[in-house]
């Protein structure tokens, strides 16, 4: 179509069109354009910045793209989102001048000459998802505002333009059960402490190690404005949490007659701390559901994206008959839709679909077959419902069933976003089929009846471990084809450490076959597990790899120490391995002494907690695996002693005993502090006081977790020498054997 105007005033009204048919007027992207740059800034500093120009072309048609090209000793980035423009932009500094971002630092390597460069690069998806509901409570707690504003700018630059986040969701929800009528005291006994908000928000849980300090709410407020704020600057599309059903038992003060019902929880909590969920198909469900969205836009604004999941690992009520039974299903899907539309329109209701693999009856069989799923989701329209397919690994590797979106022909036309849970609880230890993860999303992106597949993302429990995963995972996400993980690797050395030597060719050869080529969804040590045997044996439950081709790994990524030494990133990685074998080392020492005592023999602890002491004072070098900093955040928060002293206790906590027997321990983080002051004197007090019990023991912990301060520590002068002589001596000493 071609539209010929003759005069001026035809001019004119051409331009008024051309404006009422733009979605972003000029001023605004102008706007989008700077915060790409604000955020290349941030990253990489201005002066790196400089090289870059920034084109934004508004084109909403297809997924995000970007393009590449040298002109005038400059680097053009063009795309058609501040996103893709970050993305475009860090795709030339990993791929043309071999340098990286990472949660453990940067390398930035731009030449005096700029690289000649002219490619165009499309997503095959419309999202790029990031983030578990529990990631907010093993990673983010107690981050500040400047914290965030890393993490987002280390979103833009990965090009991940959907996160899920906590959204302030605890200080929204207090306003609406108060208007409810529920007296502060009521709403203040509902919420967990604040590390433990996840389960709160997931029914798993009320009121565990809290109540909250009077201030949190404002706080909490206020750092989610600052992150929507940045978040809509980028263009990203943010998954808030909506109200899924839970309420405070004393909601039956003010509704006597409503139906609520007790949850339980295998998280060995007090039965005081059980949830309790409105009937999905109630009026108060609707009511409160609309209410809270209504409540947080008049906050924040409009939002798009509401997550609510009212049946997570838990079987929904359902009547025997099977007819009966799917219309009540499609009631429940059709009644927390209609509590999002209610209050917007325009919104999407966000659903996990982690249980629908995972859950089972007690016979084994899944609860969520395709006739039950799909009755749940037949009366929501396909475009507003959005279905996040979380752990596709476990289906592959772990559980060996076909991948979710084969088994509910292609969620049933519904959006639905392949993804990965590549860590649980933020455990350290190197672990994860690389191989996997390359590969597999091409089936999902070439299956003929994916339907609606609308994104790709990565949803750990707890992030900065295991880094190479997470940009592996980033590159998947602006690709239409399987990545040659051989090359991407030898690659990826390049960009991190300055080298690929053929030694660290073998480091990784080894790798793929050890600890990166296999996955274990809980590696722990055997140190970090209560220190004594089960009635009926060990109580080893420690599943960190172990094999000789890992420790062979180790050897040979140290052997580039000589060419590397000078490198940072290097340095900070070969810490991590050596630490992870020298856990290893401890595990078995640990193992020895226990059989040894059992059996009245001679034995002593002395070897064994000095090697994890020597692990502690090596992770002193390490950026992020570190218990001070951990607590640092979390102190933060509190206005006086008492309260930071509160907000510490909940911190340590969650990294500790959490909550019950069978999720005690279940972070399972190397880190230092956590090592010297934690894990060391509880083996050291239990089998070297007299007299000592289990329940001593727990007293100890509970006494360490409401105790503030962490002790100090020195760094070593040269970690990289320490880590070399501590592997050499105890792999001479294995070989020996």
């Amino acid at each position: 179509m071609k539209l010929i105007l003759g005069n001026n005033s035809g001019k004119l009204i051409l331009i008024v069109l051309l404006g009422l048919l733009s979605c972003t007027t000029p001023k605004e992207k102008e706007k989008e354009k700077l915060s790409a740059r604000d955020v290349l800034e941030r990253t990489i500093g201005k002066e790196n910045t400089s090289h870059f120009e920034f084109q934004l072309e508004e084109d909403n048609t297809i997924p995000d793209w970007f393009s590449l090209q040298k002109k005038d000793d400059k680097i053009r980035v063009t795309g058609n989102s501040p996103i893709a423009l970050c993305r475009g932009a860090y795709e030339y500094l990993k791929s043309e001048c071999n340098s990286i971002y990472s949660w453990s630092g940067s390398k930035i390597n731009i030449p005096a000459e700029l690289p000649s460069v002219n490619k165009r690069v499309e997503s095959p998806y419309q999202y790029r998802y990031y983030f578990n509901v529990v990631t907010h409570g093993y990673t983010t707690a107690y981050w500040d505002w400047e914290r965030w504003e890393k993490e987002i700018d280390w979103m833009a630059i990965h090009g991940i333009n959907m996160p899920l986040i906590g959204g302030a969701h605890e200080a929204i929800l207090s306003r609406v059960f108060q208007k409810l009528g529920l007296t502060k005291s009521e709403t203040d006994q509902y919420f967990s402490g604040p590390a433990h908000f996840p389960w709160n928000r997931m029914g798993n849980l009320n009121g565990w190690d809290g109540p909250l300090p009077d201030s949190y709410f404002q706080k909490q407020v206020q750092l989610t404005h600052q992150m929507l704020d940045r978040m809509k600057e980028l263009g990203m599309n943010p998954i808030i949490h909506a109200f899924a059903g839970f309420v405070p038992k004393a909601i039956t003060r003010i509704y006597p007659d409503v139906e609520v019902r007790e949850l339980g929880w295998g998280g060995g909590l007090p039965l005081e701390n059980n949830a309790f969920i409105l009937s999905p198909d109630s009026d108060l469900f609707i009511e409160i559901g609309t209410l809270y969205i209504q409540e947080w836009e008049k906050e924040f604004g409009k939002g798009e994206y509401y997550l609510a999941d009212s049946f997570n690992e838990m079987d929904a009520p359902l009547s025997e008959d099977r007819e009966v039974a799917l219309t009540e299903l499609s009631g429940y899907g059709a009644s927390v839709y209609k509590s999002i539309k209610e209050a917007n329109p325009d919104a999407t209701w966000v659903m996990q679909g982690w249980t629908f693999p995972y859950h089972k009856d007690e016979n084994g069989k899944l609860f969520w077959t395709p006739e039950r799923l799909g009755a749940l989701v037949s009366k929501v329209p396909d475009d507003k419902l959005l279905i996040l397919d979380l752990a596709n690994e476990y289906n592959h590797v772990f559980w060996k069933i076909d991948p979710s979106w084969k088994m509910y022909d292609g969620f049933f036309g519904k959006k639905w976003i392949y993804s990965f849970i590549p860590n649980m609880g933020g455990k350290v230890p190197l672990n994860g089929k690389l191989d996997v993860y390359a590969s597999i999303p091409i089936e999902a992106l070439q299956y003929e009846n994916k339907k609606n597949l609308a994104g790709f993302g990565f949803a750990p429990e707890g992030i900065e471990n295991n880094e190479i995963i997470y940009e592996l995972l980033s590159d998947v996400a602006w690709r239409k084809e399987k990545i040659d993980l051989d090359s991407w690797i030898a690659q990826y050395s390049i960009q991190r450490y300055g080298a690929f030597p053929e030694d660290m060719k073998k480091a990784f050869d080894l790798l793929n076959q050890s600890a990166f080529g296999t996955f274990t969804d809980h590696p722990m040590h055997r140190y970090q597990f209560r220190p004594y045997k089960k009635p009926e044996g060990v109580e080893d439950h420690a599943t960190v790899h172990s094999s000789v081709k890992f420790k062979e790994a180790v050897g040979a990524f140290l052997d580039n120490a000589p060419e590397l030494k000078n490198s940072e990133l290097y340095t900070i990685d070969a810490i991590e391995m050596v630490v992870q074998y020298l856990g290893l080392v401890a595990d078995q020492q640990l193992l020895d002494f226990l059989d040894a005592k059992e059996n009245g023999k001679p034995v002593t602890l002395e070897e064994t907690m000095q090697i994890l002491l020597t692990m502690d004072r090596l992770l002193a070098s390490h950026p992020n695996h570190n218990l001070q900093k951990w607590v640092d955040f979390a102190r933060k928060w509190g206005d006086n002693s008492k309260e930071k002293d509160y907000y510490e206790s909940n911190a340590k906590r969650l990294l500790t005993t959490w909550g019950g027997d069978p999720v005690n321990d279940y972070s399972g983080r190397v880190w230092t502090g956590l090592i010297r002051d934690y894990y060391v004197p509880r083996w050291v007090n239990y089998h070297q006081e007299d007299g000592q019990t289990k329940e001593d023991m727990r007293q100890w912990e509970e006494k360490w977790i409401t105790t503030p301060g962490i002790s100090d520590i020195a760094p070593f002068d040269d970690p990289l020498a320490i880590a070399l002589e501590m592997y050499q001596k105890y792999r001479i000493l294995e070989k020996n054997e």
